[in-house]
């Protein structure tokens, strides 16, 4: 099969692999039919992160139901499934508490099996996958706004959730990235009353408005932080940080009141942890992590099948299998926000 694989800084290439195949008896193995490139995926190919050369890339796939393990009892050869960005058993402790990314029984993708290709393994499946009921399973446009719910939306929905936010507040949201924007998704459709988008591109604020952003901030360093201030009369109690980056960080310590709530889903990249301090001075609560997108996307799921949610005009660019280098250099230079991999019907 074609698959995505890394073969160093600024460098994936489409090469032919060996086909996944059955390993343990919960397995399923599926056909990707759409996927994305990710924020996340810059880090390594931007050489910031180490990631194993000569590995197949990629964590948000979409795809229908070619094979299935002997004990797998919830999913059958065609069915449509949307497969969160970690694999997880469903029972153990973690799972049951809702924070499936820390499955004790399996791991995420990229660790060991990439979504950028025409198939891929999935472990724990009955755990895992979430299948799109029949009468939407070959909807083109439904697809479309299902997609991002593997990672951005559920990530978007986690950092309001890891805020408290709740009906009538005020969420500041921290980055324009396609999980920004979705963060912006999810605070309205919580119903913030007042939802401050800050980012450093006009077109991606200008998504966010359309997507429920009531003020956007544009400037950057002490000025964006004054411009929140002012908006907030004096900072926000729900701080939504969507960057990772240190100065996402700053900002959120900054523009946060003392007594509130930063949910953090940004992958951290820190030279210095000082902000910390300033946390803790202000007795502020700092929740998130990787989001557990099992716990969310039928719930999310609900409501793009209804029409009140819809994440895809995150996906401005969409590109072919063997157009995946491109849409990485797209990602890279900023001329996309997330691109969409369409690979097969």
């Amino acid at each position: 099969m074609k698959a995505t694989v890394f073969r160093g800084e600024g460098n994936v290439q489409i090469e032919e692999v060996e086909d996944p195949e059955i390993e343990n008896s919960e397995d399923v193995v599926i056909k990707i039919t759409h996927t994305c490139i990710c924020g996340s995926d810059l880090w390594f190919y931007r050489g910031h992160d180490d990631h194993e050369e000569g590995s197949v890339v990629g964590h948000e796939p979409m795809g229908v139901v070619e094979q299935t393990g002997d004990e797998v009892t919830s999913l059958e050869e065609g069915d449509r499934v949307l497969c969160p960005f970690s694999m997880s058993c469903g029972e153990c402790e973690y799972c049951r508490k809702g924070i499936h990314t820390s499955c004790k029984n399996t791991g995420f993708f990229g660790e060991k099996s990439g979504a950028q290709a025409e198939k891929m393994r999935i472990e724990k499946a009955d755990g895992t996958l979430v299948k799109v009921p029949e009468r939407y399973k070959d909807n083109g446009k439904v697809l479309e706004k299902l997609l991002p719910l593997t990672d951005v939306m559920s990530t978007g929905h986690h950092a309001a959730v890891s805020a408290n936010l709740e009906a009538g507040d005020t969420a500041v949201v921290i980055g324009d990235g396609a999980v920004g924007l979705c963060a912006v998704a999810a605070s309205k459709r919580i119903g913030a009353e007042k939802i401050i988008a800050v980012g450093h591109h006009e077109n991606r604020l200008e998504i966010a408005e359309e997507m429920g952003a009531t003020h956007t901030v544009s400037s950057r360093g002490e000025e964006a932080v004054e411009e929140v201030m002012e908006l907030t009369d004096g900072g926000a109690n729900h701080v939504l940080e969507c960057v990772g980056a240190q100065s996402a960080l700053e900002t959120a310590a900054q523009i946060v009141r003392p007594g509130g709530n930063i949910g953090y889903v940004g992958v951290p990249h820190l030279e210095s942890a000082d902000f910390v301090n300033e946390i803790f001075q202000k007795n502020i609560s700092l929740q998130g992590g990787p989001a557990p997108v099992r716990n969310y996307i039928e719930e999310l799921m609900k409501d793009v099948l209804q029409g009140t949610l819809d994440p895809s005009p995150v996906l401005d660019k969409k590109v072919s299998l063997d157009e995946v280098p491109e849409g990485y250099e797209a990602m890279d230079n900023r001329e996309a926000i997330k691109v969409m991999v369409k690979i097969q019907e």
